[in-house]
C-alpha cells in the first residue's frame, strides 16, 4: 500500500472473496469453537483439542458441521431420472443409471484428460426427500470446488437437466461407533440403513435426508435438513451423552488414518483415478464401454500401471512430515511428494500419504523424505492405517 494512503479498516477488500458463515456459526462460537477460514467459510478447527476430539470420535460419536459442502439436486425437464443419470455419466465414470432408490455411490468428476476435478457422492432419491414424488439425483460435492463443479456440469450437461444448489439446507455428519445409538434415539429407524444407503426421515416436523457412510472410517451418518432447524437439531444431537462437537483438525487426522484423500491436496486435475488408487470408482460397465472422460488414458494406466501412485507411509520417529515434503532417492533427487501428513493418535506415530514412482509403491519399501532441510525415513504401508468400521448388511 502506498505510504500515506488511508483506508477504512472495516471496508471489505474487493479482491478478497467474502468469507461466508455456516448456519451454525453462532452455535459453534458459543461452545468454544475456534473458527478459521476454510473453503470460503468460517469453520471450527477445534473445540476442546484435536487429540481429544479425534479419540472421542473413534470411541463414541463426533458431530461435524459440513454445511459448506455443495448439495446439488438434478432433475429433468421432460426427461425421466434415468435420462438424467445417463447425462451425468458423460462426466462421471461410475454407474449412475444402475443406482436403485436410496442407493449412493462414490464417484469422480473428470476432465477430458482423465484428471480429477472433484470427488463426490451421488444418490438416487425421491424428489422431495420423502416418498411419493418423482425421482431425482442428489449429489454432495466439496465446498471449495462446488461453484467450479456447477460451472463444469452446466457446460457439459444437456439443457433438459436442471441443477439446483440446495444452499438453504444444512448438512451435519455424525461419526463414530456410537453414532447409531445416539441418532436412533431422536430419529427412530435410521438403524435400518446400511453402508452407502440413504432414506427420508422426519424430526420435529422437518424433512431429513440421511445417508450412512462417512469420512472417518467409522460408522456414521450424514444428515441434510433445513438450515433454520440447524441449532435445534445440533442441540438435540449433542444432548446425547455419546456426542460431542468435533472440528476440522480432528476431521483431517481421522480421514488420514482412514486412508481417505482430500481434494485439493491428495487429488487434483493432474491426478487420475488410477494414480490416486481410486480405480474402484470406475464401474465395470463403464470400463467395458470406455465412454467416460479420459477413458483411453485411464484404461491404459489400469492395464500397464501408472507412473506414480498414491501410497500410505508410516514415518519413523515422532516428528510428522507435512504436505509438500519431498520423497527423495539415494542421490537426494526429488522423485515424489507428500500430499497429507500428521501425527495419527490412533496409530501412535506420524503417518502420511504420498505420490511415489510405481517402483517404490510396494508395501514394505523404505522411503526417504526431505522437509525443511531435514531427512526423515519411513516405510510404505497398506491403507487404511486403521480398519474401517462401516456397517454392511447389519454388521461391521
Amino acid at each position: 500500500m502506498p505510504e500515506g494512503l488511508a483506508l477504512d479498516p472495516d471496508a471489505p477488500d474487493p479482491d478478497v472473496p467474502e468469507i461466508q458463515h455456516l448456519p451454525l456459526d453462532r452455535w459453534h462460537r458459543e461452545r468454544g469453537g475456534r473458527m478459521v477460514p476454510f473453503a470460503g467459510y468460517h469453520m471450527p478447527v477445534q473445540f476442546e483439542g484435536i487429540m481429544a476430539e479425534h479419540l472421542w470420535c473413534r470411541e463414541h460419536a463426533g458431530l461435524f458441521d459440513v454445511s459448506h459442502m455443495g448439495q446439488l439436486v438434478f432433475t429433468g425437464d421432460g426427461i425421466d431420472v434415468v435420462a438424467v443419470a445417463r447425462a451425468l455419466e458423460a462426466v462421471l465414470p461410475g454407474d449412475v443409471t444402475g443406482l436403485g432408490q436410496g442407493r449412493m455411490r462414490y464417484s469422480l468428476l473428470l476432465n477430458e484428460g482423465g484428471g480429477i476435478l472433484d470427488d463426490l457422492m451421488v444418490t438416487r432419491r425421491s424428489g422431495d426427500g420423502s416418498s411419493g414424488a418423482g425421482d431425482e439425483i442428489y449429489m454432495v460435492v466439496n465446498g471449495a470446488t462446488k461453484y467450479d463443479d456447477i460451472g463444469h456440469l452446466l457446460e457439459h450437461l444437456p439443457d433438459e437437466v436442471t441443477i439446483n444448489l440446495q444452499d438453504e439446507q444444512a448438512l451435519l455428519a455424525l461419526q463414530g461407533p456410537e453414532a447409531v445409538v445416539a441418532l436412533s434415539r431422536i430419529v427412530p429407524g435410521v438403524e435400518a440403513l446400511t453402508f452407502m444407503t440413504a432414506g427420508a426421515f422426519n424430526w420435529g416436523g422437518h424433512n431429513l435426508w440421511i445417508s450412512r457412510s462417512g469420512y472417518t472410517g467409522e460408522d456414521g451418518f450424514e444428515i441434510s435438513f433445513p438450515a433454520e432447524a440447524a441449532a435445534a437439531f445440533a442441540d438435540a444431537l449433542t444432548d446425547q451423552p455419546e456426542v460431542k462437537p468435533i472440528g476440522l483438525g480432528a476431521r483431517d487426522s481421522l480421514r488420514l488414518e482412514a486412508g481417505l484423500p482430500l481434494y485439493g491436496h491428495d487429488l487434483d486435475p493432474e491426478t487420475t483415478p488410477v494414480m490416486a488408487d481410486l480405480g474402484f470408482a470406475i464401474s465395470k460397465r463403464r470400463r467395458e464401454a470406455a465412454d467416460f472422460p479420459g477413458a483411453e488414458r485411464i484404461l491404459a494406466e489400469r492395464a500397464d500401471g501408472p507412473a506414480v501412485k498414491r501410497v500410505g507411509l508410516l514415518v519413523d520417529g515422532r516428528q510428522p512430515v507435512r504436505e509438500g515434503a519431498a520423497v527423495i532417492d539415494d542421490d537426494d533427487g526429488d522423485v515424489g511428494r507428500v500430499t497429507s501428513g500428521g501425527f495419527a493418535p490412533s496409530v501412535g506415530q506420524p503417518i502420511a500419504m504420498a505420490y511415489v514412482p510405481a517402483a517404490l509403491a510396494q508395501p514394505g519399501t523404505r522411503i526417504r523424505l526431505a522437509q525443511r532441510g531435514k531427512i526423515h525415513t519411513g516405510v510404505v504401508t497398506a491403507m487404511p492405517f486403521v480398519p474401517h468400521r462401516y456397517v454392511r448388511n447389519g454388521s461391521k
